[in-house]
């Protein structure tokens, strides 16, 4: 099987990924107030080593108050020099390295933040601990800014490619939805007008990075709520962006960070881990609400590849395939489907050097066993506990 597809070199954009697998952005949670540290350098240099032809940084923030909470990195002229480090770093172990940047919208935390955030239309948010306000346009005008002096400082700190955050309820993936958005200006209304900004920010990026690099897009074909965006909406507003010609990739992803987490995770919920990972106030929260917050999906082999075979027959574009996949017959699939990457994150977790195995027919499939318990843990560093216990006990 690793004589096929997945070990064949392909195009993005202007870069040549010498196989189809990538990283993608899994928070790392070793940023302690927002600092390049040691151990995020040996995050993506281990992923690296382990076959990976990319590995993706999560989660550049674009300004302060884009941030998810304090100990997320803002990409801005200050971390040029330590995030050019990390891509050294990553280069010399052999593989291409990319920023994901966004702005973190209704799921900033802006108690730890300090910082006021952004929304489409003015609602409550439990992550921003209170009312939000809607952006207005001149905060909007200034927030496309902020990305395309982020995509600049990406550049000068070395990265291969930048991966617009346009997922999982963040500020873009809000502006989509119409559950989130109810503005009646030019953002806001029907999908065209819901998909402006986002628009806008991929236009500025693609301005001023040029053909540097390569720029790409995680984006949500699904919120996983109700009255959310859905196929109706983005299938139409992939066509957008792909009618632009601003972006060589999207990357297919669904559920929401503010609204419903589980649907883009899939597995066992673990509630008890989350609790005790919280400060005890939260964690009484969390007792009282965390079922209903932390609705429950079972786990299946490449769970979105249903709804990503849509935007395939829709598009003509690049597309990364995400979610669940674990088996090298499953990446031989895809491929075979007309899908041009695999981006995965928790089999990565668990066996960083997954992809070797891959290539070198010592394994067919990952370690994972799917029990999320790994979640937790962006809170004291991302890591996947069965790999912990088991180095442990060796």
């Amino acid at each position: 099987m690793a004589s096929k597809q997945s070990f064949t070199s392909v195009r993005l954009g202007p870069l040549t990924l010498n196989n189809r697998f990538v990283k993608a952005a899994t928070f790392e949670g070793v940023m302690p107030r927002g600092q390049v540290s040691d151990a995020l350098i040996d995050f993506h240099t281990e992923v690296a080593r382990g076959g990976a032809a990319m590995t993706t940084v999560a989660y550049c923030a674009v300004s302060p108050g884009g941030r998810v909470h304090r100990d997320t990195v803002v990409l801005d002229r200050d971390r040029v020099h330590e995030l050019r480090r990390l891509t050294d770093a990553v280069h010399a172990a052999g593989a291409l390295v990319c920023a994901q940047i966004g702005h973190a919208g209704l799921v900033a935390n802006t108690l730890s933040n300090r910082n006021p955030t952004l929304a489409p239309s003015t609602r409550l948010s439990a992550p921003a601990m209170g009312l939000v306000k809607a952006a207005t346009v001149e905060q909007l005008d200034s927030l496309v800014d902020d990305f395309g002096a982020a995509a600049t400082f990406a550049v000068d700190a070395g990265f291969d490619a930048i991966e617009i955050h346009m997922g999982h309820g963040y500020l873009l993936s809000s502006f989509f939805s119409p559950n989130l958005n109810k503005r009646t200006d030019r953002y806001g209304g029907n999908t065209v007008r819901r998909a402006e900004l986002a628009r806008r920010v991929a236009e500025r990026v693609r301005l001023e990075v040029g053909d540097a690099v390569a720029v790409t897009a995680k984006f949500n074909m699904d919120d996983g709520v109700r009255g959310g965006f859905w196929l109706t909406d983005s299938l139409p507003t992939a066509q957008l962006l792909e009618s632009d010609g601003h972006l060589d990739a999207l990357q297919l992803t669904g559920g929401s960070s503010l609204l419903n987490p589980m649907y883009y995770f899939r597995g066992d919920v673990p509630l008890d881990e989350f609790i005790a990972s919280q400060p005890r106030l939260v964690g009484l929260g969390l007792r009282v609400l965390g079922r209903r917050m932390f609705r429950a999906y079972p786990f299946e082999e490449a769970f979105f590849l249903p709804l990503a075979r849509q935007f395939r027959a829709a598009l003509s574009m690049p597309l990364m395939l995400l979610g669940g996949i674990n088996r090298l017959d499953t990446v031989e699939a895809a491929l075979a489907d007309g899908f041009d990457f695999i981006a995965m994150a928790r089999s990565l977790l668990r066996d960083p050097f997954l992809i070797n195995h891959f290539r070198e027919e010592t394994a067919t499939e990952g370690l994972c066993i799917h029990c999320m318990k790994c979640m937790p843990t962006v809170y004291s560093g991302t890591h996947c506990v069965v790999r912990t216990t088991a180095s442990i006990a060796s």
